[in-house]
């Protein structure tokens, strides 16, 4: 169901129809890093992500971008599914953004190693109240963090004018760290027993 209106819808269509214009020009170096515009109408933009070093080629994600009410609220990013545009739940979501604190002076090879250890703690941007709820992005500068309870002491016009809450630093943060650190495929495969096999050999007459 569309989100009520209560800015003027001019000023918000003014606003989205700036922040796609300003994409625009960079859908060339956007697409290299695997972020593909699809659809821009106001008040939304529909983009999918696919990470440049898999083979095959694969839809990472894909998420609906409102601007409702923009800049009074920021701006709604919702996980969709790719071929319905329908919001997805957590377990139908297999992207992560994870982030790790700051380890000064630790060589990169180093930082893996202690990661693989579980000895650094490591937050997903990417949250949900459970594996069936949708999923939403917990970064400031979108709505779904604003509005979380969780989140009352971090009002939106706190962030409003820092450029957080823009297209442009929605999406940079899902590449960096929904996307490039996508190398592979994780596949799990579970065995199954469907029956016993006979050898013909063996039958009797």
């Amino acid at each position: 169901m569309p989100k009520p209106q209560s800015v003027d819808p001019e000023v918000s269509r003014a606003k989205f129809d700036r922040e796609i214009g300003r994409f625009r020009p960079y859908a060339d170096v956007y697409r290299a890093q695997g972020c593909f515009l699809i659809e821009a109408t106001f008040p939304r933009a529909f983009f999918i992500f696919a990470s440049p070093k898999l083979k095959p080629r694969v839809v990472s994600a894909a998420s609906e971008v409102d601007f409702t009410d923009y800049d009074l609220r920021p701006p709604s990013v919702v996980f969709v599914d790719p071929f319905t545009r329908d919001p997805i739940a957590r377990k139908d979501l297999y992207l992560k953004m994870l982030r790790r604190p700051p380890l000064p002076g630790t060589p990169p090879e180093m930082i893996g190693a202690l990661i693989q250890q579980n000895a650094v703690p490591l937050t997903d941007f990417i949250q949900a109240n459970s594996p069936e709820d949708e999923p939403f992005l917990c970064m400031a500068g979108v709505r779904e963090y604003h509005d979380n309870p969780a989140h009352s002491g971090d009002p939106w016009l706190l962030h409003r004018g820092s450029g957080e809450g823009c297209l442009a630093f929605i999406l940079d943060k899902i590449i960096k760290y929904g996307i490039v650190p996508i190398e592979q495929l994780q596949i799990q495969l579970q065995p199954t027993i469907v029956g016993m096999v006979v050898s013909p050999q063996a039958i009797q007459e």
